[in-house]
């Protein structure tokens, strides 16, 4: 049962149901009360909404949801409980959901362990019992605000409102930061596992055809195994290496991944090893904030979304082919169409707005795309791009 209010932050604290011991608070005042899960504490971050019905935990391991607090318009979370197999990263770097209801309890045989113990184990605040309708409408239509989750075991008598208050309007938000340095890896690794199956869950690469260079942004595990599922060696190096240091691998390819923040942040030292590998003549292939900072190497814009896309039920059409994807997303920065160059090709475009979804330098080895081409939402729909990038390795090679 939801025991969501509506409180002005000048209100009474005496405004606080009984039941409550957790709450949402958003830069304007808005206050959602409802029930605590996962760590107590409290985190602030930009509110989104994800309207992903499956994937809640490859959602909260996305290390592109670092500074956001994520919630799920989705009512069931918790219904196939954790498995580690299913991580996107080791350290979630989200700062915490907001869930319809009461965690479910799982109830599928691959569960390891609960979902509120999970996120207790990774000190994620979770607020359940919020009228996650009304929030998604508030983000709809004034954007995506900051906002505090708190949690307070027991009574929450000592949740402070306008403290919380405060406290989101004063977070300077997602524009303008560089949140791929926090993410992404110190040192450069190599990676070998494939992509799970039913039969024998992950493989390892034992016979490489290819060797790419991955640059971490906050790149997804399953990028990664997608990678080495296609006859990859993947070598994975941090966020701030140069072309010089990316080029003494002697790469066939070059992997832009994913990523959280402002592509014009993180792009202020990835742009100029961008440009160099383009001038290499070496396939490269972005994806999210790769994509971003790739558009941005070639003199296109970049511009905040009013809400993003997120979520795993995103229509994408590829315009070379006039086929219709359904993709997994997670982006809050979008490449401005009417500014690419010359001699750059838009492929892929949003069914929902019309918004750039993907593009090409003509006649040179290099393209990235929007979504996420490795998750899967369902159906697999985009996996083929990481055989467009092994077919562009094989002609070079």
């Amino acid at each position: 049962m939801s025991i969501e209010s509506n409180v002005s932050v000048t209100a009474p604290q005496g405004s606080r149901p009984s039941e409550a011991d957790a709450v949402l608070v958003l830069a304007d005042g808005t206050v959602f009360w409802g029930a605590g899960a996962g760590a107590a504490g409290s985190s602030v971050g930009e509110v989104c909404f994800n309207t992903s019905l499956t994937g809640y935990q490859e959602i909260l391991t996305d290390p592109s949801y670092a500074g956001q607090i994520i919630n799920f318009t989705f009512p069931h979370i918790g219904n196939v409980g954790t498995t580690p197999e299913d991580i996107e990263t080791v350290t979630p770097a989200a700062r915490g959901c907001v869930l319809r209801m009461d965690i479910t309890n799982p109830a599928n045989w691959r569960a390891a362990e609960h979902l509120d113990s999970w996120l207790k184990s990774r000190n994620l605040t979770a607020v359940s019992g919020i009228d996650t309708r009304r929030l998604t409408r508030i983000i709809r239509d004034n954007g995506a605000p900051s906002g505090v989750v708190a949690y307070a075991p027991g009574d929450g008598a000592s949740l402070d409102v306008a403290a919380l208050a405060k406290q989101a309007a004063d977070w300077p938000g997602l524009e303008g930061m560089d949140l791929a340095k926090d993410v992404s890896c110190t040192q450069p690794y190599a990676w070998d596992q494939t992509q799970w199956s039913l039969e024998s869950g992950h493989g390892t690469q034992t016979n490489p055809q290819y060797h790419v260079v991955a640059v971490d942004y906050g790149a997804k595990l399953n990028i990664l195994r997608c990678l080495a599922s296609c006859g990859c060696k993947v070598t994975v190096v941090p966020a701030t290496s140069t072309a010089e240091d990316i080029m003494k691998y002697g790469p066939d390819g070059v992997f832009l991944s994913n990523g959280p923040g402002d592509p014009a942040a993180t792009g202020e030292y990835a742009v100029p090893m961008i440009k160099e590998i383009i001038e290499a003549g070496i396939p490269l292939f972005g994806i999210c904030l790769g994509h971003q900072m790739l558009a941005l190497a070639l003199g296109a814009k970049t511009y905040k979304m009013h809400m993003g896309h997120r979520g795993a039920n995103q229509p994408v059409k590829d315009l070379k082919t006039d086929k219709v994807e359904i993709t997994s997303q997670n982006h809050g920065f979008c490449v401005d169409k009417d500014s690419l160059p010359a001699g750059v090709t838009m492929t892929h475009q949003s069914l929902f707005d019309e918004t750039l979804e993907g593009l090409e330098i003509d006649g040179k080895p290099v393209f990235s795309v929007q979504h996420h081409p490795e998750a899967s939402p369902g159906p697999h729909d985009s996996h083929y791009l990481f055989d467009r990038f092994v077919r562009l390795m094989e002609k070079k090679v």
